[in-house]
């Protein structure tokens, strides 16, 4: 947990968080409770790949290509959950910085295709630690019992959401998107 400096207690940010969830709603909906782990996840991560120049935003898409390189952006999107403009933003930014390289393959102009650089490459034996120790830090004075009965809920959990999109989109439904939503309220 982040530390205050001047008090030895823990930052403000997170006191109120611990504190909501404490005090406030106790019983609040689960969905809340894990967006509010993820997001201190999320920044212990931030912080530790600040030291090496790493954004957060980059490592998703590093994290994908070192386990399947040479994806092209529509796919990367897709593996990161994000738009394709978002995922096109950053493949420049990682490609100027030395991480990635794009290459036309098939002969297909529109499909470039992303691929590791050495310098990408080795980033995972400095990154991938930081994450590790991210996770160590989050499960301490957790039983491990509790950990594994944690990971099996989730997962079923993410399965169980799986399903219901697939049931939802096939009734027709979708999520709009942002500019459509402001034309509609407009």
């Amino acid at each position: 947990m982040k530390k205050d400096s001047k008090s030895g207690g823990l930052d403000p940010s997170t006191e109120a968080i611990l504190s909501h969830w404490r005090e406030a709603v106790p019983n609040d909906r689960l969905a809340h409770l894990i967006r509010d782990a993820a997001r201190g996840l999320t920044r212990a991560l931030q912080f530790r790949l600040s030291e090496h120049s790493v954004s957060f935003g980059h490592w998703v898409f590093l994290r994908i290509l070192w386990e399947r390189d040479g994806l092209t952006q529509r796919e990367l999107s897709v593996e990161a959950s994000l738009m394709e403009p978002t995922t096109h933003s950053a493949i420049l930014k990682m490609e100027k910085l030395g991480y990635v390289t794009r290459r036309q393959e098939g002969g297909d102009r529109k499909r470039m295709q992303v691929y590791l650089t050495e310098q990408g490459r080795k980033l995972r034996d400095v990154l991938v630690p930081l994450a590790e120790e991210v996770n160590a830090r989050a499960v301490v004075d957790v039983p491990p019992e509790d950990v594994e009965t944690t990971r099996r809920t989730l997962l079923a959990m993410i399965h169980n959401l799986a399903a219901d999109e697939t049931e939802v989109v096939d009734q027709g439904l979708r999520i709009m998107p942002t500019r459509e939503q402001a034309v509609k309220q407009g």
